[in-house]
């Protein structure tokens, strides 16, 4: 891989301020030429690379999912290269591509990986890498502060998760997906472009990033506590099975509720319905273990 990067990190990642000179040093030993750019303001991701993109031909994202799709946009007009630092606390993204959390290992697939072009989805014209997702995840969302994820965790996610599902309610929704409309009443729809996301959790068992279509699950349950015998399957995408869960497949999906729902896309909230969904199919490259 050419050497000439520019890495990005986001200094509020969990790990982003600690990990930070370990990165830059490996990088160098694995003889990469790096342009160091850190930022406490992951909307200005996009800037940076537009700025440089004369200079280099790999971008490198130290971060979260949240940073990650920061700077998606940018990254698919730029079409340069992407790097991954998992620098997170769920890592969603890193997981789908088989890179793990150990920056010397992340790194080592920086300078000697392979390319692989992966699909993104949209959600009203923003990007998203693993899901986008509206009902239990937003609300879970919206407690997950960073205070909470740098103290507890992967461990966060759990335990918001269970403070919100005993609150829950179902909602109202219509899925429109190949010609034909679905009334649903449910507490999440989910819609996948990659496999895992929410900390590890897989949105369908065979689902990959480059399969070039979308996964929707809707979590169809009366009362909170029929969700628990759920949770185990959902950790490999088997919950698709059963009879609570309806699970559709396709290249654009439509949703509609009667009042706008709020939709979180790999872990920050940026659109509402009525939502349309799409795939983008081998959308940017990314470096992945040989």
């Amino acid at each position: 891989m050419s050497s000439h990067a520019l890495l990005l990190v986001n200094r509020h990642a969990r790990q982003g301020q600690k990990r930070y000179e370990e990165a830059i040093n490996c990088l160098h030993q694995l003889g990469l030429k790096i342009i160091t750019e850190s930022t406490e303001n992951p909307t200005q991701l996009g800037e940076l690379i537009r700025h440089y993109q004369q200079e280099i031909n790999l971008v490198i994202v130290g971060g979260g999912d949240g940073t990650l799709n920061a700077a998606v946009e940018a990254i698919v007009d730029t079409q340069l290269t992407l790097g991954i630092l998992p620098l997170g606390t769920a890592n969603d993204l890193a997981r789908t591509l088989g890179i793990p959390n150990s920056i010397p290992q992340a790194c080592e697939i920086i300078a000697n990986g392979k390319l692989r072009r992966i699909d993104l989805g949209s959600v009203n014209g923003k990007y998203f890498f693993n899901v986008a997702s509206l009902g239990l995840s937003v609300n879970i969302t919206q407690q997950l502060t960073k205070e909470i994820k740098q103290r507890w965790g992967i461990l966060a996610y759990a335990a918001i998760a269970f403070q919100v599902i005993w609150k829950s309610r179902p909602f109202s929704a219509e899925i429109q997906i190949h010609g034909e409309s679905t009334l649903v009443k449910t507490v999440q729809i989910a819609v996948g472009n990659g496999r895992y996301y929410g900390g590890g959790m897989a949105i369908v068992h065979d689902a990959a990033i480059d399969d070039q279509r979308l996964d929707l699950y809707s979590l169809e349950i009366d009362h909170w506590w029929q969700i628990i015998p759920l949770l185990p399957a959902m950790r490999e995408g088997k919950h698709i099975n059963w009879p609570n869960v309806r699970a559709l497949q396709g290249q654009e999906i439509t949703v509609y509720t009667r009042k706008p729902h709020s939709i979180n896309t790999d872990g920050e909230i940026t659109t509402h319905t009525p939502a349309t969904f799409r795939v983008i199919p081998q959308a940017i490259t990314v470096l992945v273990p040989a």
